[in-house]
């Protein structure tokens, strides 16, 4: 993996020679003038060494581990990296370094002199020692290595990405799946909690049994959870998780009762499912037990590896999950390698090949998984499947069973260099630990791992990145979105394991728990997940570190400002969830920092040293405590992210409005802003928002009836835009947004604003045209049944929701309506009484929810037609419709309302 920080090296220097031409266009003193010249050709002569390595690295990945001499001399060419990117990091801040008068900058240029030369021997003695090393190299090629070059290996684009697992593409798992739904469902009325355990070997397929019956059985219980414990868990935290989950909000899992009884209290009178996902030791159960009513109808399953934890079960209710049989396996392998055939079978040519690497496997389905996808990603002749089985069989002696260790070695070495960088920054998460997609993608264009591609954006090809690493079996997908796009994934536990001894072989990522030793030796990025903070003073010495991710939400500010000291080279400080209320003074020092990740912290304002950071990219405050910004923030012409996203007090439900902060008015000057969300609307910084066109995300608050002219002027010129949140002042504030001219690339639009009955028609009408638009949330618009059916002709429409939205009498649903609609929601239609649904409308409908809505008597005409819907709520309608629902869920069969909705998998009546 040495070629990955090799590669991002040699795009920085790329950056640092692109501002010789003007620094040489600007007045130097002569002396300095000599000075930087012999520093520049030295950065060149780096560079063209590095280049010329970088290929050679690739190839020397691969034979590393079985040539001793190659494995030194790829370890030293790391090594050397790391020390040309410290001086690229300091000369480029040096140059880059404008603050103070005319006086006092001449003092630096004076100083910056002694600075150049200093560098410029430096880089002349890394040369020097990597020359040196390279002449007791006896060769930079090898006959191995020439034969792999000639085979050359092919790697799927990011384009094949979306062909994700499906159902069907699971094996083997029929007979213990129907095993587990009927320990599960078989008996709901018998009140009472009974425990399923899972366990087996890692790999075995345990989650993914478990997953899918999850899936299937969820809407059969009131209330479903997955949880994912670790083998480090604290009691505690478990259940922090778990309450969250349960949606139980943080104020009340923090006031006077403890969590077990709060969690008790909700789930009492319930039927519920909770998982309990990768447990290492009994105690787990035995401490948090009380926390569950056993008077309700409880359902757990526990996975596990140990048998111990597996006797937890009710009864004889365990399975123990064995290496997959041999036809399962076939079918499992066919699956993988020729997912993109029809019929998923093997050619002749490659049957013995095919068998031949089944072997190696030995029936693991996670190894089967990582070789039939490594085979799907090249050409289907048997040269080039020979050519990796002679890769496999290099490391492994004859009639060894195939460790996955290998499987994940050559997987990786088969990823593109960036990919590879991508998929080692995710061992920075703690064990069990889910990720967001769009918190990953913003790490990985911080840390330069992204580059663009063609016409797409940098977005676009790091989500490309993350589907090819599910697709290779190397991150799970947990959750998806309406529109199936990853929301949050992990990283399955065995694959983690060896990705971190990778990550700490290659000095990418270590991480920090207190439990375990820890080597400052060249550590570029580190993960502090633990609470000790006694061995965290070793870490003083990590000078090089790059990354610094903060897992411990109760870190202290004094002790984070003497951590920060030494780390004069960061480029990455994500603080996200740490409990405090004020930056260290430290941060501002950090001239190299691209990511200030602040989000879900206590910080309350940022000072005017922010200014100093003059390369952030990536400013995230989402759900601090921040009310305004400083000038200062106006001058980081690079930053590319500012979410400065406020909850209000006590704000909780389905309808937050988010609050925006008040920002500079020269925020204009931020041309290169990707993403600004939620800013505190006013004359002046509207004037100047039009200057913001490369803006894909953008969202406002406070909105007036006297900004519309400016804000849809503003909003005009940035034709890039995907996402628009425009949020009133309040419920009364009528805005006339029929000026509203968003670009074809928009795909989401919240309106929360009263609507000038002339805006709803102009804006449909403008919305006809735009393809891409799949989700559209619309609150407090004072709809009546003309103007809601001018939503009907949205035919691209994914997720509809009307908040408050909504004051006529009848919906109506005509046919053919809404045809990709898979989620409608109706929040506060207090005058509604009447939903008529037409065959044909809303036919790939999967969520229904009607909520406060008094009057609604019946149960929508038409809803039986919705032969897809798996999901309907009806919450705070009128009693007389409760009544008559809840009173005969007992006697569905012949209920007539009962009767209309028995296809439904899960129906809530509240």
């Amino acid at each position: 993996m040495a070629e990955g920080v090799v590669a991002l090296l040699i795009a920085k220097l790329g950056f640092a020679l692109a501002k010789e031409a003007a620094t040489f266009g600007a007045s130097l003193l002569c002396n300095e003038a000599s000075a930087i010249r012999g520093l520049f050709g030295e950065i060149r002569e780096a560079k063209e060494e590095l280049e010329s390595m970088h290929a050679y690295l690739q190839g020397a990945e691969r034979f590393k581990d079985t040539d001793e001499t190659t494995r030194i001399f790829v370890n030293k060419i790391r090594g050397f990296a790391f020390e040309i990117e410290d001086v690229v990091d300091e000369f480029t801040y040096k140059l880059e370094d404008k603050h103070g008068g005319f006086t006092k900058r001449m003092k630096k240029r004076v100083k910056h002199i002694k600075a150049w030369h200093r560098l410029t021997l430096k880089l002349q003695d890394i040369k020097g020692r990597l020359q040196s090393a390279d002449r007791r190299k006896v060769r930079y090629s090898m006959r191995e290595m020439d034969r792999e070059g000639r085979n050359g290996g092919h790697s799927r684009s990011a384009d094949h990405s979306l062909n994700l697992v499906r159902g069907e593409d699971l094996v083997g798992i029929e007979k213990n799946k129907d095993k587990l739904m009927h320990w599960l469902v078989g008996d709901l009325e018998e009140p009472r909690s009974k425990i399923a355990t899972i366990w087996g070997m890692g790999g075995v397929g345990k989650t993914t049994l478990v997953h899918h019956v999850y899936t299937a059985v969820k809407m059969d219980f009131n209330i479903s959870v997955w949880i994912s414990v670790s083998s480090s868990y604290q009691v505690e935290d478990l259940l922090k998780k778990i309450a969250s989950e349960l949606g139980i909000p943080n104020s009340v899992a923090n006031g006077n009762r403890s969590l077990v009884e709060v969690i008790h209290n909700h789930l009492e009178g319930s039927n519920y499912l909770i998982i309990l996902d990768d447990v290492w030791n009994v105690d787990v159960w035995f401490k948090i037990r009380n926390a569950f009513p056993t008077e309700s109808t409880g359902r757990f399953v526990i996975t596990t590896r140990i048998q111990e934890v597996a006797l937890l079960a009710t009864k004889t209710y365990t399975i123990k999950l064995e290496p997959l049989e041999r036809d399962y396996a076939w079918q499992l392998f066919c699956n993988e390698a020729f997912w993109n055939n029809d019929n998923k079978t093997c050619p002749e040519e490659l049957e013995k090949l095919a068998q031949m690497f089944l072997n190696k496997c030995g029936g693991l389905p996670i190894a089967i998984a990582c070789v039939g996808r490594l085979l799907s990603c090249r050409h289907p002749t048997y040269s080039q499947w020979e050519s990796l089985y002679e890769e496999l069989e290099s490391q492994l002696s004859n009639n060894v069973i195939l460790d996955v260790n290998i499987v994940l070695k050559v997987s990786l070495e088969d990823l593109p260099t960036d990919l590879k960088n991508c998929f080692l920054h995710c061992t920075i998460f703690p064990e069990g630990r889910l990720f967001g997609r769009k918190r990953l993608i913003r790490h990985w264009i911080a840390a330069g791992f992204i580059k663009e591609a063609g016409s797409k954006s940098l977005e676009e090809v790091a989500e490309g990145y993350l589907y090819e690493l599910v697709n290779r079996s190397l991150l799970q997908v947990v959750q998806r979105n309406s529109y199936g796009r990853v929301r949050r994934c992990r990283m399955h536990d065995i694959i983690r394991v060896l990705a971190l001894a990778k990550s700490e072989e290659e000095s990418f990522c270590q991480f920090y728990n207190g439990s375990r030793p820890f080597y400052t030796e060249n550590t570029r990025r580190l993960s502090i997940q633990g609470t000790s903070r006694e061995q965290l003073t070793v870490l003083s010495s990590a000078t090089s570190l790059r990354s610094l991710h903060v897992f411990d939400s109760h870190l202290r500010i004094d002790f984070l400002e003497a951590f920060l000291r030494p780390f004069s080279l960061l480029s990455t400080l994500d603080l996200q969830g740490v409990q405090i209320k004020r930056l260290p003074k430290m941060v501002f020092n950090l001239f190299n920092l691209r990511f200030l990740g602040l989000r879900d912290t206590h910080i309350e304002y940022l000072p005017k040293e922010i200014g100093r950071l003059q390369n952030l990219e990536v400013l995230d405050a989402c759900k601090a405590m921040l009310s305004a910004l400083p000038v200062e923030v106006a001058t980081l012409r690079k930053l590319k992210y500012l979410f400065v996203i406020t909850v209000p007090a006590g704000a909780y439900g389905r309808f937050v409005v988010f609050d925006g902060i008040q920002v500079p008015k020269a925020i204009g000057n931020l041309t290169d802003l990707l993403a600004l969300q939620y800013i505190e609307a006013n004359s002046e910084v509207l004037c100047h928002l039009g200057c913001l066109t490369k803006l894909r995300t953008f969202g406002i608050s406070k909105v007036r009836n006297g900004h519309c002219a400016d804000l849809c002027g503003a909003i005009t010129k940035m034709v890039h835009l995907v996402h628009v949140g425009i949020f009133a002042l309040d419920q009364t504030e009528v805005l006339q947004l029929e000026a509203l001219r968003l670009p074809p690339t928009v795909s989401k639009v919240e309106i929360y604003a009263q609507l000038d009955e002339r805006t709803l028609p102009q804006f449909v009408s403008s919305s006809s045209k735009l393809i891409n638009l799949t989700d559209l949330a619309l609150c407090w618009s004072k709809l009546y049944e003309d103007s809601f059916a001018c939503l009907m002709g949205l035919h691209g429409l994914v997720k509809l929701v009307l908040g408050k939205a909504y004051d006529g009498e009848e919906l109506h649903f005509r046919a053919t309506s809404l045809p990709k609609l898979k989620a409608l929601g109706i929040w506060g239609a207090p005058n509604l009484n009447r939903v008529a649904i037409e065959q044909g409308a809303m036919k790939n409908i999967v969520d229904l929810i009607l909520r406060d809505c008094p009057v609604l008597d019946d149960l929508p005409h038409g809803i039986e037609h919705l032969r897809t819907l798996e999901y309907l709520e009806l919450h705070n309608i009128s009693e007389e419709l409760t009544r008559k629902l809840q009173t005969n869920e007992e006697s569905k069969e012949r209920d007539e309302d009962w009767m209309k909705i028995n296809h439904v998998r899960r129906v809530v009546v509240i």
